[in-house]
């Protein structure tokens, strides 16, 4: 298993291992982003005891693994503080700590204890992951928890679109664009391709142990018991349906109150809510997105599909043709983080301090990025598809048309687009081939 970038999370970790202080570390983010992966790669040269927490039995079973490196907790009564009272000074690592929390709703507070009695002027390194991010969130990481104020947290979050020429050095950028679009940057999913992509994923959808029928529901059970109308509002989003009212009426619920449902899948991060970058976080012009590429990839390709991927008639035409609309919303992410990454080399026109979309009645700016202070913006199309030097000439001009609907009286205006290929280039018109050079940068 190859592992990729996390230089700063492992540079962090490493820190707080080598410290002479007790350290209580908590590591939390969705399930398959690779933290597992990224604590016991920063372990691996220091004794340690790693334990994945299972849905019961849990005393029992982490000491018979903890006695393989402290012989003598095998003698210790079954309880936290007695195996802490033979760990410290150790490293100990436990995973999916939500899995104990569910077996016994006592046991933050029995490790708060442990902390403050027996860990807290020792050595010892203390980490906890887990997946269930509205369970850590709520009963870990919150100010009503008892370890509140006792831990450093590190929430991982996926591997950005140029991290793939880690996983895939020998593949053009295009087809890098297309595995981003099914898999975005989760290394579970990005290791399941083995490329050429399209004929990957036609022998992956005949296989009858295929992973991509029961993923979805192996990832949002393990944040809701009730699933259904989680997965009918998820559904509807990756269909297009952004707003509250049509998702209400995709459910055919016009009158049902969906508010916390999207609230929960926030939390969780299976959405998010997005508004013009001009407005404020609370504005009612907000929209909701799928918040993986995966998980969008699922509903809008793999839900519909279920019976004839079943019984292995589903031909991969049905995605190949509509593939280029659903690819032209992933390449506006993937065309924010391109600019992200000019804009800290100061390789734009002014350095921008907010970037996002931007949409009124109709009207709508891919990327819109703004320097307030300075009074500078930049407004940006971004295509999934070739150029003509006409297709340019009429974009940019419908850009300095929007510009005026935005009210940026007083801005010094730039317009720029980034498409798979373009025709004719210019300082603010870019397409995949410039991609490289941001790509070379980051590695050097």
């Amino acid at each position: 298993m190859k592992f990729v970038d996390r230089v700063e999370e492992l540079k962090a970790l490493g820190e707080r291992l080598d410290s002479d202080i007790f350290e209580l570390i908590v590591i939390y983010g969705k399930r398959r982003v690779g933290k597992t992966r990224l604590v016991l790669e920063a372990v691996k040269e220091r004794e340690h005891v790693y334990y994945l927490a299972v849905e019961g039995d849990n005393l029992r079973h982490f000491k018979r693994l903890a006695s393989k490196l402290v012989p003598e907790i095998s003698y210790a009564q079954e309880d936290w503080e007695a195996y802490f009272n033979f760990l410290k000074g150790k490293v100990v690592v436990i995973d999916e700590f939500p899995n104990l929390i569910k077996e016994d709703q006592k046991v933050v507070s029995l490790f708060q204890r442990a902390v403050d009695l027996i860990l807290g002027n020792t050595g010892t390194k203390l980490i906890l992951l887990g997946s269930s991010i509205s369970m850590m969130s709520d009963r870990v990481l919150s100010y009503k928890s008892p370890l509140y104020g006792r831990f450093a947290s590190m929430k991982l979050r996926p591997l950005k679109f140029f991290h793939l020429r880690e996983f895939f050095p020998n593949l053009q950028w295009e087809e890098l664009v297309e595995i981003y679009g099914f898999a975005d940057g989760i290394p579970y999913h990005l290791e399941k391709v083995k490329p050429p992509f399209w004929k990957w994923l036609e022998g992956e959808l005949k296989r009858p142990d295929t992973f991509l029928k029961d993923e979805l529901d192996f990832l949002i059970k393990y944040e809701f018991s009730d699933v259904t109308t989680y997965k009918k509002i998820l559904e509807a989003v990756a269909l297009g349906k952004n707003t509250p009212k049509e998702i209400r009426e995709h459910l055919k619920a016009k009158h049902s109150d969906i508010t916390q449902y999207l609230k929960n899948l926030m939390e969780t991060e299976f959405l998010v809510k997005r508004v013009p970058v001009t407005e404020n976080a609370s504005s009612k012009k907000g929209r909701y997105f799928i918040g993986d590429n995966f998980v969008a990839f699922w509903f809008r390709y793999i839900y519909p599909n279920l019976s004839a991927i079943e019984e292995g008639i589903f031909d991969l035409g049905e995605i190949k043709k509509d593939c280029a609309n659903y690819l032209g919303m992933v390449f506006e992410g993937i065309a924010r983080q391109f600019l992200i990454e000019l804009n800290r080399r100061e390789r734009l026109p002014f350095k921008f301090s907010k970037i996002g979309g931007w949409w009124h009645k109709g009207e709508e700016v891919d990327l819109l990025a703004l320097n307030e202070r300075e009074k500078k913006a930049l407004l940006v199309e971004v295509k999934w598809r070739e150029l003509s030097e006409r297709d340019i000439d009429r974009i940019l001009g419908d850009l300095g048309r929007k510009a005026e609907l935005i009210g940026l009286e007083g801005y010094e205006k730039y317009y720029g687009i980034v498409a798979r290929r373009v025709s004719e280039k210019d300082e603010l018109i870019w397409d995949l081939k410039d991609f490289q050079e941001v790509d070379d940068h980051r590695q050097s």
